[in-house]
């Protein structure tokens, strides 16, 4: 974005550089068209089974949360790659803890979403 940019004019830019990274994660990121299509499912499903608006809020939080971390974890590796294709021990750790991120939301999305789920079967008082 060129510095000169401000106000809506830098807003529209903002907005479609981040539209083309949503574009090119989904061209190019198989993990990424895979957690968008069951982030669409559970947005649903929260939308439609939540008991109250904070536990929908809640749900399609920590959803969106993996589509967050992926795209994050995606252009790490894009940088990764573009500084080389020769293994380097770093390289490969910046891409692991990228990986270990997208698990951990998981593991929150999954855990978030017994927990909630099982407030709906036996009620908050249990």
């Amino acid at each position: 974005m060129k510095p000169g940019h401000t106000g809506w004019t830098r807003l529209a830019h903002a907005m479609r550089y981040s539209a083309r990274g949503l574009l090119a994660a989904w061209r190019h990121e198989s993990a990424f068209r895979q957690e968008c299509a069951v982030a669409a499912v559970l947005v649903l499903c929260a939308l439609v089974f939540a008991e109250t608006g904070t536990q929908a809020a809640l749900l399609v939080a920590v959803t969106v949360l993996v589509i967050v971390v992926e795209l994050v974890n995606s252009a790490l590796e894009a940088v990764v790659d573009r500084i080389g294709p020769e293994r380097h021990e770093l390289a490969g750790r910046a891409k692991d803890m990228g990986s270990a991120a997208v698990f951990v939301s998981l593991v929150l999305l999954l855990a978030t979403w017994v927990l909630v789920a099982s407030d709906w079967f036996t009620g908050p008082d249990n």
